[in-house]
């Protein structure tokens, strides 16, 4: 049915009938498009007794259609509903580690970060130092690029391990369905990087070698984030 002029809310954001003041328009339909006036237009739309809609105001010539106004305003509504509906709210769920975290431990919160990264949330995985365990802090380090790693189908990395105060921060985002499969240079690395953690982890059960029995697995780590920032 055609729409009274005077009923159109002026803040809608499209010209309809006797607002479109240019010489001629692109009718657009299910056929194609034609270029005609804009009064050749506006009889065709009143003889269909609809209204002329502009679609595309930037376009030379305008864009139309000859359409039911409310029809057309109800569509353009329920699609904005709908893409509304259909869009998923990020979140950021958090993962805490203590700097000397056991596998069981471990894999209970990898299970974890997997589940919250394949539903589209983003992860903040920490490590926590209490008292003097912060001497260790390239342990958790270690801790985190393995977490990484094991994690690398599911999420990718968005803030490599950063120490802030206490804490020790990795944050990882969902990666987009269809990802390529691994290539043989980040196996490699990461066979590099487990094998680095696993020396770390061993070389720090033993009290005799304290602090300097960490700096083989402080080395392989420093060695490996190099690698890592030349193959990015």
């Amino acid at each position: 049915m055609r729409t009274d002029n005077k009923k159109q809310n002026p803040k809608n954001q499209y010209r309809i009938n006797e607002q479109i003041r240019v010489r001629e328009v692109r009718i657009v339909d299910d056929n194609g498009s034609t270029v005609m006036p804009t009064k050749d237009a506006l009889d065709l739309a009143r003889q269909r007794e609809e209204d002329l809609v502009e679609i595309s105001p930037n376009a030379n010539p305008p864009v139309c259609r000859i359409i039911d106004y409310s029809k057309f305003l109800y569509q353009q509504k329920k699609k904005a509903k709908e893409l509304k509906s259909k869009q998923v709210k990020v979140e950021v769920k958090e993962i805490r580690f203590g700097p000397q975290t056991d596998d069981h431990d471990y894999n209970f919160k990898l299970k974890h970060a997997k589940e919250f990264l394949e539903e589209g949330n983003k992860v903040r995985a920490y490590v926590f130092f209490r008292g003097r365990s912060i001497l260790f802090k390239e342990q958790g380090e270690v801790l985190l690029l393995r977490f990484a790693n094991d994690l690398e189908e599911y999420g990718k990395v968005e803030q490599m391990p950063r120490l802030e105060g206490k804490k020790m921060f990795l944050f990882l985002a969902p990666k987009h369905a269809g990802q390529a499969k691994k290539s043989q240079q980040k196996m490699d690395r990461e066979r590099r990087e487990q094998e680095a953690a696993d020396q770390l982890q061993q070389e720090s059960v033993s009290q005799n070698d304290g602090l300097a029995g960490n700096a083989k697995g402080l080395d392989a780590l420093v060695k490996l984030k190099e690698e890592m920032d030349g193959e990015e």
